[in-house]
């Protein structure tokens, strides 16, 4: 068995982690710090499968520190408080999202948007004080601050993990863009992991919603099973015609590269186009559609972790949560493999606290 050698901590831990670029993954023995004053270790139980993730295995973004363990939509149960500790208790069940620490200290932070802070240490492949990388939620325990910990409600399922990324990421733009207003009318373009949670957000908070999708076979699901109001191919002129100018808000989930302007011309007077995909080219900009109409294009990422707390509960409330295909650790790189092709709907999450086992 391979071991990670950098940094060694005392806690001696498991996981599946990639070693280069081909992003495959492998079983790697490695460390965790021993649980600090303010510090919760949890014993993983689940982790949703990202398109993150799969950007920081294959080093898309140039910033990837290997061997790597991806994961950052991660449920499980407390098993070790520090003596400062004053929110979690052991046995207790917690969520841990896209970020572990922040800086603390600046406005971002200040204002629970730590998700914003230029100091942000992320989940998976971010770096400590100290020097160490931090490994994510593929892995059988972790160490993590309480403040960075939200409280996992009794009557949301564990494998509803994904609400702590996909979840916040759809979530946050709705409220903070106040598109969440009943009566309203909301377009989400694009039906996967952060799709079809925007769909079931915005239908609990009382709006009307439209699915637009290059593809015309995804109507069934995107009524039928989703519960959209109305469905909309962006290929088609005379349907995306037909619909110019009847929607309040648009969240728009596409990663790939795809022209924004068919979509602002969907949007009323003083109409908002949120950005939560991640394209990894630039976009183009049609100003000329901006100007007429006050349109809007913003973006939004992840939460802070108090909006973090808030989603987990609303959901729990209203019974909503990620639709999600439960597999197996010795699993992933397959689900990997699907997940490129978009083959799931519409999340894997992995049964760590079941599968991954120190074989």
């Amino acid at each position: 068995m391979e071991k990670s050698h950098e940094n060694e901590h005392p806690i001696k831990a498991f996981g599946w982690a990639a070693r280069d670029t081909s992003g495959v993954l492998s079983p790697l023995n490695f460390s965790r710090r021993v649980t600090g004053e303010k510090d919760v270790q949890f014993k993983v139980l689940y982790c949703g499968i990202c398109h993150t993730d799969l950007h920081q295995i294959k080093n898309d973004w140039g910033i990837t520190k290997y061997p790597i363990i991806p994961g950052h939509e991660i449920v499980g149960v407390v098993t070790e408080v520090g003596n400062k500790v004053d929110n979690f208790k052991v046995g207790e069940k917690i969520g841990v999202g896209y970020l572990v620490g922040s800086c603390r200290k600046c406005d971002n932070c200040a204002n629970d948007l730590e998700n914003y802070c230029p100091g942000l240490i992320m989940t998976a492949n971010g770096t400590y004080s100290d020097g160490t990388i931090t490994q994510g939620g593929y892995s059988d325990l972790m160490v993590v601050d309480e403040h960075f910990v939200v409280h996992w409600p009794e009557n949301l399922p564990m494998e509803a993990a994904p609400l702590l990324c996909a979840g916040v990421t759809t979530y946050s733009p709705l409220k903070y863009f106040e598109l969440d207003k009943p009566g309203m009318h909301i377009g989400v373009v694009g039906l996967g992991g952060l799709g079809h949670m925007a769909v079931k957000f915005a239908k609990a908070f009382g709006t009307k919603v439209t699915v637009i999708s290059t593809s015309a076979g995804k109507k069934d699901e995107a009524i039928e099973r989703l519960g959209a109001d109305s469905f909309l191919v962006s290929r088609d002129p005379d349907q995306m015609q037909a619909a110019r100018g009847s929607l309040d808000g648009i969240i728009d989930t596409v990663s790939a590269v795809h022209p924004i302007s068919p979509l602002l011309n969907l949007l009323k007077t003083n109409g908002k186009l949120v950005m939560v995909g991640a394209p990894e080219k630039p976009l183009e900009l049609p100003v000329f559609s901006l100007l007429a109409g006050r349109k809007l294009v913003a973006g939004s990422g992840t939460g802070g972790l108090k909006e973090m707390q808030e989603m987990v509960n609303f959901a729990a409330k209203h019974n909503i949560t990620p639709d999600v295909e439960v597999v197996p650790m010795d699993y992933v790189n397959t689900a990997l493999e699907r997940l490129v092709k978009s083959d799931v709907k519409y999340r894997f999450v992995l049964d760590i606290g079941n599968t991954l086992n120190k074989s």
